[in-house]
Order: structure tokens, then sequence, then C-alpha cells
């Protein structure tokens, strides 16, 4: 791999995704890119050092994050218009609950080009190992740290018919799957974390068993928390009632017990018997 080529990049603003854990994982293009910027602008100058260092590269880093000012923003965007920046966060895909959307939102604006070089995202790992549905999944970003904040986000997204993914700190992860085992109980839990590490494990399970397996066994590291979509939800015949209600407001008993038989699965005439006797009553 040629770190040292003598491409040279357009100017713009180049997203580049680097190594969540295991350095082996950063791309051939991503390489590249860092070998041929301008600059890099970085969270953590000491973090992107390392990694810098490991390509064998050296290239002036600028610090970025979210305390950047306005100021800085602007300087960087400028420079966009000239040079070739790369923009990295400390790991896996930048904007991913990361500092950067103002950057990107404003390069555009500004007319910069950008460019994104795609690479480890822990989301997706997680994802991929946890064997939750993943046709449909949500992206929760960290969960909130304050108990009320979570249990109200939580409660938030319990009805999404897809599966949630969530950013969790390892001493919080007892609290969060407290509050999920609370909130959205019978939910199917997947805890991941050490990702592309050497240690990287991936435990499925109920709230309670997970609880039970990190409380003592306390984790270390970054972790993804996964929760299974709600299950299918079942008529019952409470649903049926109060849908027939509403139906007959408009429709005559029969069309009512037809609507409501196709949207639950009942019997149409059994409800139609009902309409009957709630029209009648």
């Amino acid at each position: 791999m040629s770190h040292h080529s003598t491409a040279t990049l357009k100017p713009g603003l180049y997203i580049v995704a680097t190594p969540i854990g295991n350095l082996g994982d950063i791309t051939v293009r991503a390489a590249e890119v860092l070998a041929a910027c301008d600059g890099v602008a970085c969270e953590d100058t000491r973090v992107t050092g390392k990694l810098m260092k490991h390509l064998g590269l050296s290239k002036p880093l600028w610090r970025y994050d979210d305390h950047a000012s306005d100021k800085d923003r602007i300087r960087l965007i400028e420079s966009m218009s000239l040079r070739a920046v790369a923009l990295v966060s400390d790991a896996g895909t930048p904007l991913v609950s990361d500092p950067g959307y103002r950057l990107v939102r404003e390069a555009r604006e500004a007319g910069v080009a950008v460019t994104s070089i795609p690479g480890p995202c822990a989301v997706i790992v997680g994802l991929t190992l946890a064997g939750l549905p993943n046709d449909r999944f949500m992206f929760g970003g960290f969960l909130p740290a304050k108990d009320k904040a979570r249990r109200d986000a939580l409660d938030e997204l319990g009805s999404v018919p897809a599966t949630l993914v969530f950013y969790e700190t390892a001493p919080r992860l007892l609290r969060s799957l407290e509050a999920i085992g609370e909130i959205l109980p019978n939910r199917e839990i997947a805890v991941a974390r050490e990702l592309t590490k050497l240690h990287e494990e991936c435990r499925t399970g109920s709230a309670d068993e997970l609880s039970n397996y990190y409380g003592a066994h306390p984790p270390k590291g970054e972790i993804v928390l996964l929760v299974g979509p709600p299950p299918p939800r079942d008529p019952s015949p409470d649903d049926a009632e109060g849908q027939l209600i509403e139906a007959l407001e408009t429709l005559k008993p029969s069309q009512a017990a037809s609507l409501v038989a196709k949207a639950t699965g009942l019997d149409r005439r059994a409800l139609y018997a009902r309409a009957l006797e709630l029209r009648g009553g």
C-alpha cells in the first residue's frame, strides 16, 4: 500500500471513517486520503496522532470538536476552497454521535466539495453481531444520563417498530438495562462491547439476565446496546370493542363489523352481534 502516494486531492472536505479498535480496519482509500490531504481536522490530536504514526504519516492536525468556535469553523471552511481537508473523529465514522454536522452543513452551503470515505461504524458492527432483526433499525445515539430523561427517551421510542440501537458507556450500562427492563419489558436485548478488539463480546438475553451478568462482571469500554422490536400486537377484545364503537359513529352495524373483523382478524358475526347490542344499548 503506497502511503506516501503523490496523488493529489482536489480541494474540499473529505470525511474519513477511522478504526473503532483494530487499526487493521483502516481502508486503503482512507489511508490514501490521509496521505494526500493538506491537513486533518480531528477531535483529539493525540488519538489521531497515534493513527497517523501507525500509517507512517505526518500532517498538520487541527482540533475541531463540539467546542470549536464559529470562527474556527469559518476559517476551516475557507481553507477548503484551496486545500484538501480530512475530517476524522476519534473512532468510527465522523458525525455519527460526533461533532461535525455543522461543519458539513456549512461547507455544503459554501459550495465546498464534500466527499465521504466509508469505513468502520460501531452501530453497524453491533447490528451485524447481535442477530436481532435488522431490516429496520433506529439509532438513538447515547441514552440520557439522568434517570427520568432516560426513561422518557425509552418510553418515546418504545412503539417504534424497529430494533433500537444506542451507544452507552460502561459505568451507565446497569442503570440503562434496568430502565429498559422496566419500560420495555420482554424485549430481547444485546450488549456489544470492545468491538473489533481482542476481547470483543456480544451477549444477548433479557434485561434481567444481562443485568445479572454485568453486575457480576463489570464491563469496560464503549458499548453498543440493542433492543429488539416490539412484538406484533395481538388484537385484544378490548381493542375490538373500541374500534367497533368508533366505526359505529359513521357506519351501519354490518359495515362496522366487517371493518373491525378485517382489522383484528376476529369473527365478523360475533362482532355484528355486538354492534347490534351497542347500537341498541
